[in-house]
């Protein structure tokens, strides 16, 4: 087991070795550690270019972790990802050969470029952990976990994930474009490696994460910030441009995310801060906008920052001793 002020540094440290590679992404790779510290699973969705495998691949390197990628396609097959028994005939018996999704951390790469039956071969794996195949059940390494990619644009040809998918994953995380001296500093480190590859130290290992992720279980939650996730959760259901809001999943992510990023912070309790800073990648993803709605400017985005605006935080909270 660590302890709080270990976490918060190895935590630290793995953001900054990030930042040797991702230019400028600080707060969006501060939420993904912190989906990670809470045991979840990313999506990331943004515009092609923007860092996104990068990012995920310089995460697992700096997190000392398996990483394996699966190219998403709409030939891919359940089997691709999970493995499949191979008769062996030496032996003259079957024997299982496992996929790429037995890693520490799996690279899901335009996830909405396969059919659902093959993205729902991930469901099974993202929340118990384990697979079966031909009714063999198989447990995945611990820790596991999938950050995923998807681009919001070309959608011709496409399989957007359901909303029973989408609820799967911790957060949903957008990177946007840099700004010109970030993106100047992308071209400057290039010319100074003088090579097109990048690589990331290792920064902890498996069994290290996994004591930073039980570390968080000593984070105090006060009763008034665990409400004032709840009440968000809650606001999401009940605004009047919503078709369906956040479930209960939503306001249990937002306490497990924000307990992440007060350990990123190096606190040993939840700040309201902490919820409002990792709210929009928790909530957005599990608002659906009624369909009338679609061709104006309401969004999942706009009805979370509508309901930050109203929903009034607590201005107290319990300090652990």
């Amino acid at each position: 087991m660590t302890d709080i002020p270990t976490a918060h540094r190895r935590a630290v440290d793995v953001l900054d070795e990030v930042d040797t590679v991702v230019v400028g992404k600080r707060a969006a790779t501060e939420v993904v550690v912190a989906a990670v510290l809470a045991g979840g699973h990313v999506l990331l969705e943004d515009y092609p270019g923007l860092g996104k495998t990068l990012a995920a691949r310089t995460l697992a390197q700096a997190l000392g972790l398996d990483f394996t990628r699966a190219q998403f396609t709409p030939d891919l097959l359940p089997s691709d990802l999970t493995g499949s028994f191979v008769y062996d005939q030496g032996a003259s018996r079957f024997e299982f050969r496992q996929g790429p999704v037995f890693t520490g951390l799996l690279l899901a790469d335009e996830i909405n470029r396969t059919p659902p039956k093959t993205q729902a071969a991930l469901l099974e794996a993202m929340q118990e952990g384990q697979v079966t195949v031909e009714g063999q059940t198989f447990r995945l390494p611990r820790p596991f976990h999938v950050l995923a990619t998807a681009n919001p644009v070309e959608y011709e040809g496409t399989y957007p994930l359901p909303e029973a998918q989408l609820d799967r994953f911790l957060v949903r995380v957008a990177f946007g474009y840099p700004d010109a001296d970030e993106e100047w500093q992308v071209l400057g480190r290039r010319l100074d490696r003088r090579r097109e590859e990048q690589e990331a130290r290792r920064i902890v290992d498996a069994d290290e994460l996994l004591a930073m992720q039980g570390a968080l279980e000593d984070v105090t939650v006060s009763p008034e910030v665990g409400r004032y996730c709840v009440a968000l959760a809650r606001a999401t259901r009940e605004h009047e441009h919503v078709l369906m809001g956040s479930s209960p999943r939503g306001s249990l992510g937002l306490m497990l995310v924000a307990r992440g990023r007060a350990v990123v912070r190096g606190r040993d309790y939840v700040a309201p801060d902490d919820v409002k800073a990792v709210a929009p990648a928790v909530l957005e993803h599990r608002v659906v906008v009624r369909p009338e709605l679609w061709m104006g400017e309401v969004s999942s985005r706009s009805v979370v920052a509508d309901v930050l605006r109203t929903v009034p935080a607590p201005r107290t909270m319990v300090r652990s001793a």
